[in-house]
């Protein structure tokens, strides 16, 4: 059966069912159990010298790890392979996520910085509400890259053990890929594979941003927006996005009480947005989600007739 095809299935799965809260009060994401084996190797082996060395090691142990299992998984059939990439697809948990920020600041300024606080990094107790907005709008732009468009991609393109392979990956650099004195050193293989990974599927949602927004006029600005950003991949949708709902997006924001001088975004939009803002960036998900739906069922036909 075609990998376009189970797709297609897990792809719906996860935006008819989520993250249901009975299924994993009762037992342990596979995101998580990927996160323990991380942290268990960051404990023992993230000290003394040779630390890039070392975490090269982890990065290729954790690859070798995740391709084994999901051939190994794979040939327990079609319906383990939609079910766990249904569960390792984001979509609706990340909609559902975004929009309680919305709800959170249509309710209150206080109970928006506590909802926002559930999925970014930074600090949030002194926000405006325009940074709350900002913060979750960079949020939906950056996740639905690499938690929605990647992990589709890569499973298009190598089936379940691509799938696992990037997520495994994506969660090390979410944990050990920091640029700080404890995971400089350690962390430095694992950021490097994940921005590999992520290179292609960032600009695809990028350009699946733009074609459903219609803003190819800003195109040229919007590759200035990117490559001026922190990240090498994350500038690319949240250039898009900003432009999409005309707001501007990153600017200054708080780490560990340091506030960094970051570069803004589309910064000639407006800046002073709301829960409107939020709920707009909502229903470009999901736009965005139907694109890339119908793009792999283009995929699966053109495959499967010719």
């Amino acid at each position: 059966m075609s990998t376009s095809f189970l797709l297609i299935c897990a792809m719906c799965l996860d935006a008819a069912l989520g993250e249901p809260d009975w299924l994993w009060s009762r037992m342990r994401h596979p995101a998580v159990m990927i996160g323990t084996v991380i942290g268990w190797l960051d404990k023992r082996l993230n000290q003394g010298a040779q630390r890039r060395l070392k975490g090269v090691a982890v990065v290729v142990l954790l690859v070798f790890g995740a391709l084994l299992l999901g051939r190994t998984l794979a040939l327990l059939g079609p319906v383990v392979e939609v079910i766990l990439c249904a569960i390792l697809l984001a979509q609706k948990s990340l909609v559902h996520h975004v929009h309680d920020v919305g709800d959170g600041l249509r309710a209150s300024l206080p109970e928006g910085r506590a909802k926002v606080a559930m999925i970014v990094s930074r600090d949030t107790r002194d926000m405006t509400e325009a940074q709350v907005a900002r913060s979750a709008i960079e949020s939906a732009a950056e996740n639905l890259s690499d938690g929605v468009i990647a992990p589709a991609f890569w499973f298009l393109i190598a089936g379940l053990p691509g799938l696992l392979i990037y997520k495994t990956v994506n969660t090390a650099d979410s944990m050990i890929g920091y640029r700080t004195e404890k995971y400089r050193e350690f962390g430095w293989a694992s950021a490097r594979l994940d921005d590999a990974l992520n290179l292609i599927p960032a600009r695809l949602t990028c350009v699946m941003i733009v074609a459903l927004s219609g803003q190819w006029a800003q195109w040229s600005e919007m590759v200035a927006d990117a490559r001026r950003h922190i990240s090498p991949n994350a500038g690319w949708p949240e250039a898009a996005m900003a432009r999409a709902l005309n707001v501007a997006l990153a600017g200054p924001r708080s780490y560990d009480g340091k506030v960094r001088d970051l570069a803004w975004v589309n910064g000639d939009a407006p800046r002073e947005i709301g829960a409107p803002e939020v709920f707009r960036a909502c229903d470009m998900l999901w736009k965005v989600w139907g694109l890339a739906l119908g793009l792999v069922s283009v995929w699966f036909g053109f495959s499967h007739f010719f």
